[in-house]
């Protein structure tokens, strides 16, 4: 179900979040299914594609793929950085990048794994605030329960390779080295109890 645009939380993805295969998924798909507006910054995106080649997880040519798939359907999230505005932030010096694109959308919401490099000090003055990917999925979930579930059904029927039941990816999705999204796993575990989640 599309929601207006007007009630759409506008935030910023950090490359750390769009780093492990399945979270980059769960929140590309919540965004996809009209719950958010994301935005990123070229230097987010090279970080994330070069973490990706570096840990060995693909190759140059499938990272260039990844980033190609994910501009393409996303076209408005991309936002030029003026190195000026990225002076200005007071975050841990190697994140101001990504403070810096969260100021130039105009994000509320800056979803990170790094929670410590954005103090909330620096926050402040641009009305943001940071959260755990766990914590904006768990709040997200709150507001829009049925699109959420919704959106893991289809994010599980969307592995073509090595299909996923609801139960699998969930459980996915609850370990640390899949997502580290317990708390959201749980809640729609709950709230699945009645509706057989296959």
């Amino acid at each position: 179900m599309q929601k207006s645009k007007i009630t759409m939380p506008k935030v910023i993805l950090d490359a750390c979040v769009l780093f492990p295969m399945y979270l980059r998924d769960i929140l590309l798909s919540t965004a996809e299914a009209g719950l958010y507006r994301p935005y990123w910054s070229q230097k987010i995106l090279d970080e994330a594609m070069g973490n990706l080649i570096r840990k060995g997880k693909i190759s140059v040519e499938k990272a260039r793929n990844l980033e190609e798939i994910i501009t393409t359907a996303f076209p408005e999230a991309m936002v030029t950085v003026p190195l000026e505005v990225e002076e200005m932030m007071t975050n841990d010096p190697k994140d101001r990048h990504v403070l810096a694109a969260g100021v130039i959308a105009q994000a509320s919401i800056l979803v990170t794994n790094n929670i410590t490099d954005f103090d909330v000090q620096s926050l402040n003055p641009w009305n943001m605030t940071a959260q755990t990917p766990d914590d904006f999925l768990s709040d997200l979930f709150d507001n829009y329960p049925e699109d959420m579930v919704e959106v893991v059904r289809q994010q599980s029927q969307n592995y073509r390779k090595t299909p996923l039941s609801v139960i699998e990816l969930l459980d996915l999705l609850s370990k640390v080295d899949g997502a580290n999204l317990p708390n959201f796993t749980s809640r729609i575990r709950f709230f699945g109890l009645g509706d057989n989640l296959v």
